[in-house]
């Protein structure tokens, strides 16, 4: 269960005026669990730690599924989240991280996106998961880097607490019983970079800077097609994942 600290912090996040930019990197969180589970044809969706409900307002909007709940530890975000008023959204509610209040298989699919990163006992919260729903889709961040221990500080500032690649979340996922139906790895847009860069950030908006920022991506995208599925992951940003429950459970604990 979480502490009454964590969830003030959480509290605090979704009273900041970074609507935009939420939204912003929503709509490409969005269009990853789309893509990943293009064939599903859920009726019921929960989303785990739905935030501000900017993934929601998407899923609403293009139709994803006919009813829509979401979970969220921190009430500042659940008001949020009804605020939205999202025609298929049927429950908005908290939670304390950990227990989902509802029954067995009571979902058709489960939403986890960029939380599992922020989670300390990830396998409590799988497990959970796997109870309520058939289908869990997982989005993580690629945080890992070459001497990323070194900026620490930078990562629990986000709530960072775990560190993910495709790899290791796939052996975290199979290790619990889960069967990898379909993935993507994805690279920030452009879009969102100079939104960060110039809007975020501050810097200077030039012709120069966007050029770079466009340049990096394309070069990086190119590369990573010509030399395979390695590379694609050294150079992505996030990893996006669609899991089923599988017949021969594996969970080690």
């Amino acid at each position: 269960m979480l502490t009454e600290e964590v969830k003030t912090a959480y509290d605090n996040f979704y009273t900041n005026s970074d609507v935009a930019w939420r939204m912003l990197g929503a709509k490409y969180k969005a269009q990853n669990i789309v893509e990943v589970c293009k064939g599903l044809k859920p009726k019921k969706v929960l989303e785990v730690g739905a935030g501000d409900g900017s993934i929601l307002h998407f899923l609403n909007e293009w139709h994803f599924a006919p009813e829509l709940y979401a979970l969220e530890i921190a009430q500042s975000g659940v008001d949020l989240i009804k605020d939205r008023n999202l025609p298929s959204l049927k429950e908005a509610q908290t939670f304390d991280g950990y227990k989902i209040p509802y029954q067995d298989n009571t979902f058709d699919l489960i939403i986890l996106a960029h939380v599992l990163e922020h989670v300390e006992h990830e396998r409590i919260l799988i497990r959970e998961l796997k109870r309520v729903a058939k289908y869990i889709v997982v989005e993580v961040p690629k945080d890992y880097r070459f001497d990323v221990d070194k900026r620490m500080k930078h990562f629990l500032d986000y709530g960072h607490i775990n560190m993910y690649t495709p790899t290791l979340l796939r052996f975290l996922l199979q290790s619990e019983g889960l069967e990898i139906l379909a993935d993507k790895i994805s690279m920030t847009a452009t879009e969102t970079v100079k939104f960060n860069e110039f809007v975020n950030r501050k810097a200077a908006r030039t012709f120069t800077k966007s050029l770079k920022i466009e340049l990096e991506y394309r070069i990086k995208k190119t590369l990573g097609n010509l030399l395979g599925r390695k590379k694609q992951e050294q150079f992505a940003n996030a990893y996006t994942v669609l899991t089923q429950k599988s017949d021969q459970d594996l969970q080690i604990f």
